[in-house]
C-alpha cells in the first residue's frame, strides 16, 4: 500500500476496522497517513453507519484533505456565515470600518468571494480551491479588484484561524503576490503648461479646486469637504496675503446608507496642514470673496444645492478641459501626482513629501522622523518659483 492513503485491514482488505462493543454499539477506527490509530469521535448504532464514517475518512485521505482528528476544527461554519459576522464586527485599530470601506468589502464579498466560497465550510476550503478561484479572477483582467478580493479572503481566513472556535487549521491563501496589483500604466503628471490650459477651460468657481489638487496635492474628497474655516491667510501691514495654509481634517465620501457625507481621513497621516504656494494666494482670496458664503462653515466648492460636490459634476467640466490640454488620459486624481512631482523637484525629503501628501510612512523608522518646522512653507515658496 502507498503511504499516505491510510492502511487497510490485513484480514478483510477493507479500510479501517469496525468492532462491536459490549454495549451493542459499533466502534470505528483506522490507521491514518500519520501512522497512528484514530478512533471515531462517537460510536454507531449499526455497522453500516460505522462503515459510512470510515468511507468519509478514506475519501479525505485520497483527496489529500485529511487532518488528524485532534487537529480538526471544533466547529463547522460556512464561509458566508462567518464572513457576515466578520464584516459586522471588523475594526481597525479599535475603530469600526469606515462606511466606504465596508461598502467596498461588501461588493467584493457579493461579487467575488461568496459565489465560489459562500456555501463551503471554512475548514473545507483548500489552497487548491483558492488557487483555482484566483486563476479565474485573473482571467477577468481586473487586477486591482482581484488583488483586493484576494486580500480580503486572506484577512478573513486569518481571522478564522485566530477564532477561539478553531474554525480552520491553516490559511489556504498561499498564492504568492496575489494581494498586490501592478499598475496597468505609468501615470504621466500634467506639465505646468497643460495645467494652465485645464484651469483656463474650467468654470471660474472650480478653477481653484484644480489648482489646489495640483499644487497642494489634495484628494477630491478632501477638496469637496473644505470649508472657509479650513483656509488661513496671513497678511502683511497692507492687508496683502503673504502666506497661507489649508487644514485637512475630513473628506466627503458617498456611502450607500448615508449618501454623501463628511468623514475623517482613512489614516492619521491624512489629517495635516498644507502650505499654499504664494502664487495661489490672490486666487484663494478671490475665490473666498466671490464663490464662498460668509459663514466659517461654508463649503469652498459647494454643489448647486448647497451640499457636497459630486465627482460627476466636476468631471463634466474637467474632461473637456483635459482634452483642450491634449491629455485625455489624465484623471482628476492624477493632478495629485502632479503636485507630488512638483514638490519633489524642490528637493523635499521623503518624510516632508509624505507629510504634505498625507501618506502613511512606508517603514516604522520614518514614523518617528520629524519634519523640520517651517520646511513645508519653504516647499510652498519654491513651488511658486517654479510657476514663475
Amino acid at each position: 500500500m502507498v503511504r499516505g492513503e491510510g492502511r487497510k485491514n490485513a484480514k478483510t482488505g477493507a479500510f479501517g476496522s469496525v468492532n462491536k462493543l459490549p454495549s451493542g454499539r459499533y466502534r470505528a477506527r483506522y490507521v491514518g497517513p500519520d501512522g497512528r490509530r484514530h478512533n471515531a469521535p462517537t460510536t454507531f448504532v449499526t455497522v453500516l453507519d460505522a462503515r459510512g464514517w470510515l468511507a468519509v475518512q478514506q475519501a479525505d485521505i485520497i483527496r489529500k484533505a485529511w487532518t488528524p482528528p485532534e487537529a480538526e476544527p471544533q466547529a463547522i461554519v460556512a464561509f458566508s456565515e462567518y464572513a457576515e459576522t466578520w464584516l459586522a464586527a471588523r475594526t481597525v485599530k479599535g475603530q469600526p470600518l469606515k462606511d466606504r470601506t465596508r461598502d467596498h468589502y461588501r461588493d467584493l464579498l457579493n461579487n467575488r468571494l461568496l459565489p465560489t466560497f459562500g456555501k463551503l465550510p471554512l475548514s473545507s476550503i483548500t489552497s487548491e480551491d483558492v488557487e483555482r478561484w484566483h486563476r479565474k479572477q485573473v482571467e477577468l483582467q481586473t487586477p486591482t479588484a482581484t488583488a483586493n478580493a484576494y486580500s480580503l479572503l486572506n484577512t478573513i481566513m486569518q481571522s478564522a484561524m485566530k477564532d477561539s472556535r478553531r474554525l480552520v487549521k491553516t490559511n489556504p491563501c498561499v498564492v504568492s503576490g496575489a494581494g498586490n496589483a501592478r499598475r496597468k500604466k505609468r501615470i504621466k503628471p500634467a506639465s505646468l503648461e497643460q495645467l494652465a490650459v485645464i484651469v483656463e477651460n474650467m468654470p471660474e468657481r472650480l478653477r481653484l479646486m484644480v489648482l489646489l489638487a495640483a499644487w497642494c496635492a489634495l484628494r477630491f474628497s478632501e477638496l469637496s469637504a473644505l470649508r472657509r474655516a479650513d483656509i488661513t491667510l496671513e497678511r502683511d501691514n497692507t492687508g496683502k496675503p503673504v502666506a497661507g495654509f489649508v487644514i485637512v481634517e475630513r473628506g466627503a465620501v458617498r456611502a450607500r446608507e448615508k449618501g454623501r457625507h463628511a468623514t475623517t481621513p482613512k489614516s492619521e497621516a491624512g489629517e495635516r496642514t498644507v502650505e499654499i504656494p504664494p502664487h495661489l494666494l490672490p486666487l484663494v482670496e478671490h475665490h473666498l470673496a466671490e464663490h464662498v458664503a460668509a459663514g466659517r462653515g461654508s463649503l469652498l466648492f459647494p454643489a448647486s444645492h448647497g451640499g457636497f460636490l459630486a465627482p460627476s459634476t466636476v468631471y463634466r467640466h474637467f474632461y473637456p478641459a483635459r482634452t483642450a490640454a491634449g491629455r485625455d488620459d489624465l484623471r482628476f486624481h492624477d493632478l495629485r501626482h502632479t503636485g507630488a512631482v512638483l514638490a519633489a523637484s524642490t528637493g523635499a525629503t521623503l518624510a516632508e513629501l509624505m507629510n504634505r501628501l498625507g501618506h502613511s510612512t512606508p517603514t516604522a523608522a520614518l514614523r518617528y522622523q520629524h519634519v523640520v518646522d517651517g520646511r513645508d512653507r519653504s516647499i510652498a515658496r519654491m513651488l511658486s518659483k517654479l510657476a514663475e
